[in-house]
C-alpha cells in the first residue's frame, strides 16, 4: 500500500511544481518583456514549464527509486550468498559457477570444481531421489530435500537443498541453480537429544563424574531418584557431598584405580546404599579436561534373590542325594573288590565308568555343600601353623599326575626355604588344587606353569600362572561366578564343575584374604590370592587390591 501512495504524492508535488514555476515565469516575463512579445511570450512560456517541469521531477524521482530498490536488491542478494552455499550446473551436469560459501564448507578451491561434473560433490544418492530431481527440474520445477555432501577430506555432511532449473529465452532447459544450507550439526544435536532423553529414562543408572574435581556433570532419572535430587541440586557437587552411603565410596576409588593404573574400563559387584548392584565404569579422555568417568549402574537385587532360592533348592538336593550316592559308589567299590565273586570283564570295565562317574559326582555335591556354608557363613577354618612352602609342594605333587597328561612343565619359585605361615592347610590346599589343576586344563602343551610364594611383608602372596589361551576380556567380570562357563574353556572336554574359582574366592575371603587375576587372551593367566600374616580382623592392615585384568 506504502507504493502506490508514495507514487501520488510524487506526482502530486510535481504538478504542483510545475504549475508554480509557470505562474512564476508569467508574472515575471510580464512585467519584463515589453512590445509585442509580452503578449505572446508569457502565456506560452507557462504553458511550457507547466508540461515539462512535472515530467522532469518524476523522471528524477523514479530513477533515484530505482536506484534505491536496485542497492537494496544487492544488499539482500550478498547477505543470502554469505549464508547459503550457491552452485550453478548447466545441461550437461558440469559446475560452471560456485560461491565462496560452498568452497568454505566443502573444503575445495574454484579450480578444483569449475567445469567438473556436480556428482564431485555429492556422496551416492538414492537412484530414486536421483531420478526424482532430473524430473522435476526437466518440467520447471523445483526440488527441496536434504542431500549428503561430500567434501574434499572424504567427509559427509548434510546439506538442505533447494534446486531451481534454469531456461533460456526461447525455453530450452540450460541447466540448474542450488541453494543449499549445512544441517550437519542441526542432525547432530537432534541425535544427541534424543540420545540424551533414552538415556535419561534408561532403568539402569546413569552417572557421569568429571574425573579432575570428581563432581555430577549428569545423573539419568533412575540416579536422580537414588539420590533424591535434581539436575539443579546435583550438578557441580561431588561424588562424596552428594551422599556418603555405603557404595559410594568404593565406586569413586575404582574410577581412581582406573587412572592410577592407566586402564579403561572396570566391572564388579557392590552393595550401594543397601541395595547389590552391577557397577561398570569407563573412563572417557578428552582433550579439552582431565577426562570423564561414565558409571553404568545395575540393580540386580531381583537377580540375587533368585540365586538365592536356586542356591537353596540346589542345597537340598545335594543333601538328599549324597546318602544313596555315597551308598551306590560303596556297592560298586564291593563289587570291583570281587567280594562278591569274579565278574566278566565287560562288566568291570562298565562298573568302573560307574564308579568314576559316581566320585565324580559326589565332587560336585561336596562343592555345592561347600559353597552353601559358606554363602551361610557357615565355613569352618581351623587355623594352624604350618610351612607354606611344603603345602605348596604338597599341592604341586598332588596334581603330578596331570603333568604327565597334558605335558606341561612347573617352575616353582619362592618355596627354597621354609615358610611359617598361620592358615587352615586343608582349605589352603583346596584352593591351590583348584588353581593348579585349572592351569594344567587350559596350557598349551610343551608349555610351563609357574608357581611363585611371595613375601609381601604383612602379607603373603601365592600366584599360579599359566601359558594357555587367557580369558576373553568380555567375560572376566564373571570369572568368579558360580557355574560360569567361558566361551574358549571347552568344559565339555576339560571337565571341572563351573564352582572351583568361586569357591576359592570364598575361601580366600573367609580368612581375611583377597584373589584376583591377570590374563592376556592368547598369551596367559595368572591366578593369585593374597592372604594376611596376621590373624583375620587384625586392625592396622590394610588388604591389597584383587587386580582384574585382560
Amino acid at each position: 500500500m506504502r507504493q502506490p501512495i508514495d507514487m501520488q504524492s510524487s506526482t502530486a508535488l510535481a504538478i504542483a511544481s510545475g504549475c508554480g514555476i509557470a505562474a512564476a515565469w508569467y508574472y515575471l516575463s510580464k512585467t519584463v518583456l515589453l512590445g509585442p512579445s509580452a503578449q505572446v511570450a508569457p502565456a506560452f512560456g507557462a504553458i511550457a514549464l507547466a508540461a515539462t517541469v512535472p515530467t522532469l521531477i518524476m523522471s528524477k524521482t523514479a530513477g533515484n527509486r530505482s536506484k534505491t530498490a536496485r542497492s537494496s536488491m544487492v544488499q539482500r542478494l550478498d547477505a543470502f550468498e554469505k549464508h547459503v552455499c550457491i552452485n550453478i550446473v548447466d545441461a550437461a551436469g558440469n559446475l560452471t559457477e560456485v560461491n565462496e560459501k560452498l568452497l568454505e564448507l566443502t573444503g575445495y578451491d574454484r579450480s578444483d570444481l569449475i567445469g567438473q561434473p556436480a556428482a564431485l560433490l555429492y556422496n551416492d544418492i538414492d537412484s530414486e531421489v536421483a531420478a526424482d530431481i532430473r524430473a522435476n527440474l526437466h518440467s520447471g520445477q523445483s526440488w527441496e530435500g536434504e542431500t549428503p555432501l561430500r567434501r574434499k577430506d572424504g567427509r559427509e555432511i548434510f546439506t538442505q537443498s533447494t534446486i531451481m532449473p534454469l531456461f533460456d529465452s526461447a525455453g530450452k532447459y540450460v541447466g540448474s541453480i542450488t541453494a543449499r544450507t549445512d544441517v550437519s550439526r542441526t542432525n547432530e544435536l537432534i541425535s544427541e537429544r534424543q540420545t540424551a532423553k533414552t538415556l535419561y529414562e534408561l532403568r539402569d543408572e546413569i552417572w557421569i563424574i568429571d574425573a579432575d574435581t570428581e563432581e555430577f556433570s549428569y545423573l539419568n532419572r533412575t540416579a536422580e531418584s537414588r539420590f533424591d535430587t535434581s539436575r539443579g541440586d546435583y550438578l557441580d557437587r561431588s561424588v562424596g557431598g552428594l551422599n556418603k552411603s555405603e557404595g559410594t565410596a568404593e565406586i569413586l576409588a575404582a574410577c581412581r584405580a582406573l587412572v592410577a593404573d592407566g586402564k579403561s574400563t572396570s566391572r564388579f559387584e557392590t552393595v550401594l546404599m543397601g541395595s547389590p548392584v552391577d557397577v561398570s565404569i569407563k573412563f572417557l579422555t578428552d582433550a579439552e579436561t582431565s577426562g570423564r568417568y561414565l558409571i553404568l549402574i545395575s540393580d540386580i537385587s531381583e537377580r540375587v534373590e533368585q540365586e538365592k532360592q536356586k542356591s537353596s533348592f540346589i542345597s537340598t538336593v545335594s543333601h538328599e542325594l549324597r546318602s544313596p550316592l555315597t551308598s551306590i559308589k560303596g556297592a560298586m567299590g564291593l563289587l570291583l573288590s570281587k567280594s562278591a565273586g569274579e565278574l566278566p570283564d565287560k562288566a568291570t570295565s562298565l562298573l568302573e565308568i560307574a564308579h568314576r562317574n559316581a566320585d565324580r559326582l559326589i565332587l560336585i555335591i561336596n562343592d555345592i555343600l561347600d559353597l552353601d556354608k559358606m554363602a551361610n557363613g557357615d565355613i569352618e577354618i581351623a587355623m594352624q601353623s604350618v610351612d607354606l612352602s611344603e603345602l605348596v609342594k604338597e599341592a604341586d605333587q598332588a596334581n603330578a599326575m596331570l603333568q604327565q597328561r597334558y605335558g606341561v612343565q612347573v617352575e616353582l619359585t619362592g618355596t627354597e626355604n621354609p615358610f611359617p605361615f598361620n592358615t587352615d592347610p586343608n582349605r589352603l590346599l583346596q584352593v591351590l588344587n583348584n588353581l593348579i589343576s585349572n592351569a594344567y586344563k587350559f596350557s598349551k602343551p610343551g608349555g610351563k606353569i609357574y608357581l611363585d610364594v611371595e613375601d609381601e611383608g604383612a602379607w603373603v602372596r601365592v600366584s599360579v600362572t599359566d601359558e594357555g589361551q587367557g580369558i576373553p576380556h568380555d567375560e572376566t567380570h564373571k570369572i568368579f561366578n558360580r557355574f560360569s562357563d567361558m566361551s574358549n574353556s571347552d568344559r565339555a572336554s576339560k571337565g571341572g564343575t563351573g564352582l572351583g574359582l568361586n569357591i576359592c574366592k570364598a575361601i580366600v575371603e573367609n580368612m581375611g584374604g583377597t584373589i584376583g587375576f591377570e590374563s592376556t587372551e592368547g598369551v596367559g593367566t595368572k591366578f593369585f590370592f593374597c592372604l594376611p600374616k596376621a590373624p583375620k580382623g587384625s586392625s592396622g592392615i590394610e588388604a591389597p587390591a584383587a587386580r582384574q585384568s585382560a
